[in-house]
Parts: C-alpha cells; sequence; structure tokens
C-alpha cells in the first residue's frame, strides 16, 4: 500500500463532514440550513429576469406570485424532512424549451441514541434489514457510494392530493451510511415526472443521468 492510499484510509476513519456533488449549470442548489432565503431569491430573481418584456403586467404579476408561492412551500417542506440541500433545474437544458420537472432532495438521518456502552449495528447488517423489508413495488439494490455501504431504492410514487401532490412520480433514493459515524445516515432522493408519466422515456432518461450524478458523489473530511 503506498503513501496515498495510507493517507486516504486514515482519512475515512474520521467522521464525514459533507459532500461533493456534480451538478450541471442548469441546476442550482438551494441550502436547507443557512442562506435559504438568499437562494430563493437568487434564482426567482434569475427566473423572473426571463420573462418576455412586452407581456402584459397583470398577467406577469400573477404569475410571479403564483411561481413564488410553489416553489417557497416546496423549500419548506423540503426543510420539514430535515433536508440538508434541495437541487432543482432552473434553466432549460439542450434543446428543451421548459424546465424538467425534476428535483434532489439530500437529507440526513440520525439513529436513535443507544444505552450507555451499546454499539450501533454494523451498516452492512441495517442494509440487509432495509432490502428484506421492501416489497415488491421497490427496485431494490445494495452497493457502495464512495465507499460507504448504501442502498439504492427506486419506485413510482403515486399522486396524493392531500398532501399537495398532485401527479405520481418516479422516485430514485440512495441511502448510504456515513463514514466514521454509523448512527447517521445520508439520504439523495431524485424525483421526476418525467414527461407527465414517470413510466415514460423522458422518466428513463432522467434516472440513468441521476445514477450518473451519483457516480461523482464524494464525501468531505475536514
Amino acid at each position: 500500500m503506498d503513501a496515498e492510499q495510507t493517507a486516504a484510509g486514515d482519512e475515512r476513519s474520521k467522521p464525514a463532514t459533507g459532500y461533493r456533488l456534480l451538478l450541471p449549470s442548469q441546476w442550482a442548489q438551494v441550502p436547507l440550513r443557512q442562506g435559504t432565503d438568499e437562494a430563493v431569491g437568487s434564482i426567482l430573481k434569475d427566473l423572473f429576469s426571463r420573462i418576455p418584456e412586452h407581456l402584459p403586467p397583470d398577467k406577469v404579476g400573477p404569475y410571479k406570485r403564483e411561481i413564488s408561492a410553489r416553489f417557497r412551500s416546496s423549500v419548506a417542506q423540503a426543510q420539514l424532512k430535515n433536508g440538508l440541500d434541495l437541487y432543482v433545474p432552473v434553466k432549460p437544458v439542450g434543446d428543451q424549451k421548459f424546465n424538467l420537472g425534476a428535483s434532489i432532495l439530500v437529507t440526513e438521518t440520525t439513529l436513535p441514541e443507544r444505552e450507555p456502552g451499546a454499539s450501533f449495528a454494523d451498516p452492512t447488517d441495517l442494509v440487509v434489514q432495509l432490502l428484506s423489508r421492501e416489497g415488491s413495488n421497490s427496485n431494490v439494490s445494495s452497493g457502495e457510494v464512495d465507499g460507504a455501504v448504501a442502498v439504492r431504492r427506486e419506485f413510482v410514487a403515486e399522486a396524493d392530493p392531500n398532501h399537495g401532490v398532485g401527479v405520481p412520480s418516479r422516485r430514485v433514493e440512495y441511502i448510504a451510511s456515513v463514514p466514521g459515524n454509523p448512527s447517521r445516515w445520508f439520504v439523495a432522493a431524485f424525483s421526476t415526472i418525467g414527461g407527465g408519466n414517470p413510466r415514460d422515456e423522458l422518466a428513463e432518461v432522467l434516472v440513468e443521468w441521476f445514477d450518473a450524478v451519483m457516480a461523482t458523489f464524494r464525501w468531505r473530511f475536514e
């Protein structure tokens, strides 16, 4: 083992303090713990700056209020889920004339505290439990995220108007054990409505794209 490999091993014995994820420039990050209002305001300002100037104010005003209310509501819901970051597409991709109906929500889950002297279960054992609990409606597999044991879960979530979800969506979740801290689990959850059908070709392409994005994921140690 060379010096670089030894240094990497020593680093990973420490608790991870963050993560890095590579996304195209058409996507924007909304931090959900600090700086949220500033990020939301910047995204809305950029979006509204692209509204054609010739449109009448009586049309533009209601549009701005509706988009702002929807976006702020989505951000608030993400914060209630113990979110760390929300990523949303803010500009059209390629030749598309519309923004993708998709998002990525990064959250953190902490296992309940154990009794004094008790240890947490091995992450691999918890992964086995997660795999055994899933029903036939989910496609679940195990693997690694930047060297950490993880579960990938894919399913279609049906519409739930009672909770503000008007259409079904395709979901992909990566659930990974945080290196150096067996009580913490990282979750990256991707959601898309595709082209209007969560099982259509666009949804399939976007799921493949998200898997490629997660291949760029790296833990950060400080």
